[in-house]
């Protein structure tokens, strides 16, 4: 029986198609001679010279299929994914057998470019006749990636040649006010050294960077450094130094009233072991530090050491299994909010190596459920080493995409609005006594009023210099004390604000003497009713603490109110608010005989009752000393 006349010819075809694949047993000696240089030019890292004896090989052999499978594999050396996937297909048009050994890095190639659901096709279809740890990897990778479906907004902006440069650059950590960006940088390709640069508000960029130079820069290896969001302090990783306590330790540098940075100083024991322990990264009040350590059950995790009262670190505690898994974390770092904490990892599902995640803080102080970041922002490679600065949405990585200067750069962004952490501003100033205007070291803790929780709790410096972080969409307490002063109250609005500028406030604490008085501004009420409100708490128990630390003062609590209402009417309020006061701090074990109640009613104003604003000032409730035995 004759075949049909159609089948006749595609079958002549594919005979004559097949019989032009070369492959390196059959290609002509100076094809297979550039083959061999191309293969020696990998074993040396030199995959661009590769591709360059590749194309010479497919100038002679121009369907050399062996040559089209190491093309594609160089071409996902680089990272360049879409020519990879143009070398692996000519390589199947030419000989579909010839996939069989390369379909794994195709698949890779295919999910570099997003074709996760190809990617994840031939995954299967390799692994039904090749079952391996690898391909059992990347089907689990390209299954999430296929569940997640949508990609998240992400265009990437390199910094420009006055951060980046042919030299690798990396770990970029930005101040909170924005106009410092400190990273590393491996110059010339072997010692990494911090450089520093300032922002110019009149270009709108980054000035050209400098070497941070001596004392913190040394002929060692200093590097994933992260700047404190007040600038004061510089945390590092530091490897084999002469004073090291292992293999990796942490440093710290502070800045100098000059401007200039003080010797290095290790943290030494408990922070720093005999193993490894690197990417450092301070909370906002620089109270808590976040940091990698090698362990011996769960491969690289988090941890955490909190600065004790004496200025030591207490000892690391690993985060909890919501963060760290049986497999890598790294590369923490807390937002300025206090509150969004984003690190890489490989044991959360993902879409490759290493992924970035967000967890968020809950009420209780324990992180929430990492959530992958999404692709593009995460690949099928490994991304790590994220900073979003304070404005919550300007996000820095590092990156060798195609329009780096050489190497690794510094890249921006701005982050979608999911991912978003708080908006955070600052108030800054100074503490002072405000009889002798001396400046002052004290503390100073901000509350949220909706928690009662300490978000952040600075110290002023020797000069009475402080700056406390703000994130946007709270209510606050502002607490400052010092032994021997009465409290300040301060009360930050920012549930609802739009503001983008910081604060300046310079606060001033009266020394505990007679009739020295200070206004509770944390003490809320309903309106009309003197019962007091949860919001309340925080600022009570302060002034609980006074009354216990000072056991000889004795005070008055008054209440005041606008002119709103009756005399008669205004006169009780304010009496029974400074008895609902009275009567929670005798709950808390204060004696009766050391505390008074009393009510001024619209008698006592301190701004204008014109104004909501005055009326607002004049609703009120007073500490006053009134011995001090």
């Amino acid at each position: 029986m004759k075949k049909p006349v159609l089948l006749s010819l595609l079958l002549a075809f594919t005979a004559t198609l097949h019989a032009q694949v070369v492959t390196y047993e059959t290609a002509k000696k100076k094809a297979k001679a550039s083959f061999d240089q191309a293969i020696d030019a990998m074993r040396n890292y030199q995959a661009t010279q590769a591709l360059k004896y590749l194309e010479d090989a497919l100038k002679t052999e121009p369907n050399f299929a062996d040559a089209y499978g190491q093309m594609g594999l160089t071409y996902s050396e680089l990272k360049d994914y879409p020519n990879a996937i143009k070398a692996f297909e000519k390589l199947k048009n030419l000989d579909p057998n010839g996939l069989g050994p390369v379909m794994l890095p195709y698949a890779r190639a295919l999910g570099g470019t997003g074709k996760f659901a190809e990617a994840l096709a031939i995954v299967d279809q390799y692994a039904a006749t090749h079952p391996s740890p690898l391909a059992k990897s990347l089907k689990a990778n390209f299954e999430f990636a296929v569940q997640s479906a949508t990609n998240v907004p992400f265009q990437p902006h390199n910094l420009g040649t006055n951060i980046n440069s042919k030299d690798p650059e990396y770990f970029p950590s930005v101040t909170i006010d924005g106009k410092t960006l400190v990273f590393t940088r491996r110059v010339n390709g072997r010692n990494e050294d911090f450089y520093i640069s300032q922002w110019d508000s009149v270009s709108h960029s980054w000035a050209p960077a400098k070497d941070m130079g001596a004392p913190i820069n040394t002929e060692f290896n200093e590097g994933a450094q992260n700047i404190s969001q007040d600038g004061s302090m510089l945390v590092y990783t530091g490897c084999d130094f002469p004073n090291g306590k292992g293999s990796c330790d942490l440093y710290f540098s502070t800045r100098n009233k000059d401007g200039g940075w003080s010797a290095p100083e290790n943290l030494g024991a408990p922070v720093n072991g005999r193993g490894w322990d690197s990417q450092p990264c301070l909370s906002p009040d620089n109270n808590t530090l976040y940091f990698t350590r090698v362990t011996q059950d769960a491969g690289y995790d988090i941890f955490m050491s909190q600065r004790q009262a004496d200025g030591s670190w207490g000892t690391p505690q690993r985060l909890d299994s919501n963060i760290n898994t049986p497999h890598d974390e790294t590369t923490p770092f807390i937002h300025a909010d206090n509150q969004t904490l984003f690190f890489a990892s490989n044991g959360h599902p993902g879409y490759g190596g290493m992924d970035i995640f967000y967890a968020r803080r809950q009420a209780d102080g324990s992180w929430g459920k990492p959530v992958n970041l999404g692709y593009p922002i995460n690949t099928i490679d490994e991304d790590a080493s994220l900073f979003v600065a304070a404005d919550g949405k300007t996000a820095f990585f590092a990156s060798d995409r195609y329009d780096s200067h050489g190497a690794l750069d510094i890249y921006s962004f701005e982050l979608y609005p999911e991912a978003r952490p708080l908006q955070t501003l600052y108030v800054k100033g100074f503490v002072y006594d405000v009889k002798t205007n001396a400046h002052l070291q004290a503390t100073l803790d901000l509350i949220d009023l909706q928690t009662g929780l300490v978000t952040a709790s600075v110290k002023s410096d020797a000069d009475g210099n402080y700056l406390v972080p703000l994130p946007v969409g709270k209510n606050y307490a502002f607490n400052v004390h010092k032994q021997g002063y009465l409290f300040y109250s301060g009360n930050f609005s920012l549930h609802d604000a739009k503001a983008d500028t910081p604060s300046t406030r310079n606060i001033p604490l009266q020394p505990i003497e007679t009739n020295a008085v200070t206004v509770l501004h944390n003490i809320f009420f309903a309106n009309k009713a003197y019962t007091l409100e949860p919001g309340s708490l925080p600022e009570l128990d302060r002034l609980v603490k006074l009354l216990q630390d000072n056991p000889s003062l004795q005070i008055e609590i008054s209440g005041h109110t606008d002119d709103v209402g009756s005399d008669k009417d205004n006169l009780l309020l304010s009496e029974n608010r400074a008895k609902a006061v009275v009567d929670y701090l005798q709950q808390k074990g204060i004696a009766a005989s050391r505390l008074q109640a009393r009510g001024y009613g619209e008698t006592k104003p301190i701004a204008d009752n014109s104004t909501e604003e005055g009326k607002a000032l004049n609703r009120r409730t007073e500490v006053k000393i009134t011995g001090v035995k």
